[in-house]
């Protein structure tokens, strides 16, 4: 295996010292990994695919990140929810599919029913509580796989959209 040199400056020492530590005394791997993040960025960014980063699970979950590019997006709000569907083309072809739902809502009076707009305004006894935010991710091979999974008006935006190029160069 050939070697290279690589020089660093002393004001970069503690960086490639932490690099070795998280590397488990390996600093080679360290630089390789690195290296291959950024080959794959930036081979995606001049592809024109940006990097997504999404937020997945319950409460604020855990973070995703792909390379990718948003084709369509749609919020629907559902009686004391919100749900925002986001549709992204990844580099590899695939869709992502990205839902993020709102906390769900419920005001009750003390007999369990629901307060209404009498419970909004904080007219009487009531009981206020919710669920968590969550979100999801799901990826699908093809744009006929994502038909059942979002709703009629956001696969049609996406249909419109999933046949135009990433990047279209322009000979002018």
């Amino acid at each position: 295996m050939p070697n290279k040199t690589i020089y660093v400056s002393d004001s970069d020492q503690k960086i490639f010292q932490r690099a070795q530590e998280l590397a488990g005394g390996n600093l080679s791997a360290a630089i390789v990994a690195a290296l291959r993040r950024y080959v794959d960025v930036e081979e995606g960014r001049r592809e024109g695919f940006d990097e997504i980063i999404v937020r997945v699970g319950a409460g604020n979950g855990r973070k995703v990140r792909f390379s990718g590019v948003m084709l369509a997006e749609l919020a629907i709000t559902k009686s004391g929810r919100a749900e925002l569907y986001r549709v992204y083309r990844t580099r590899l072809g695939k869709y992502a599919l990205h839902v993020e739902r709102s906390p769900d809502w419920s005001i009750r009076d003390p007999q369990g029913k629901s307060a209404g707009w009498r419970g909004y305004l904080g007219l009487g006894d009531f009981t206020y509580g919710s669920t968590a935010k969550d979100s999801t991710i799901e990826v699908v091979a093809t744009i006929d796989e994502l038909r059942d999974k979002v709703p009629p008006e956001l696969f049609e935006m996406v249909a419109s959209m999933g046949q135009q190029p990433v990047v279209e160069d322009l000979d002018i």
